[in-house]
């Protein structure tokens, strides 16, 4: 059963990606910004161009729909930190079982280490099958608006379908 709203969460979540990717592809790795994707779109936080953002949210799109899947993939996004997060804990619990000793520190440091260590590959397949979804056939950009200055500028990309 599809749901609407999550679908289009999804969609924006993979339009952000797309987005980001652009702005590091043209700009380098280095540049501070961040997004978060809501059912109505996207912002996208940081001291850009208007213009800017623009173009990079017009090739993404382009590009998702031309079939570049892994865009809508980031080794940045917030679901690979949740995901670690919860692998750590997990781990931990497991690794402690219901000792409470000092003796199982060395245990839960090693079960949350390599907890984080699997999260890697698993955050980038949550955001693959659950979190973002290329597929945009019928999406497009309805307009893009910018508040705010210099670092704190907000670019909100709002999207339909």
């Amino acid at each position: 059963m599809r749901i609407p709203i999550i679908d289009a969460v999804r969609q924006n979540h993979a339009l952000e990606h797309a987005t980001v990717a652009v702005l590091v592809q043209r700009l380098g790795p280095h540049i501070r910004l961040m997004g978060r994707s809501t059912q109505s779109g996207f912002y996208i936080y940081g001291d850009f161009a208007t213009s800017l953002i623009e173009q990079a949210v017009d090739e993404g799109l382009r590009r998702l729909k031309g079939g570049e899947a892994e865009l809508a993939v980031s080794p940045q996004c917030g679901t690979n930190l949740a995901v670690a997060g919860v692998m750590a804990g997990v781990s931990s619990l497991v690794a402690l079982g219901r000792q409470r000793r000092r003796d199982g520190l060395s245990r839960v440091i090693l079960a949350a280490t390599m907890g984080v260590m699997a999260a890697q590959p698993l955050g980038r397949l949550v955001q693959k099958h659950l979190t973002t979804s290329p597929q945009l056939d019928g999406v497009y950009v309805r307009r893009i608006s910018t508040s705010g200055k210099g670092q704190w500028t907000c670019h909100k990309v709002e999207t339909g379908r």
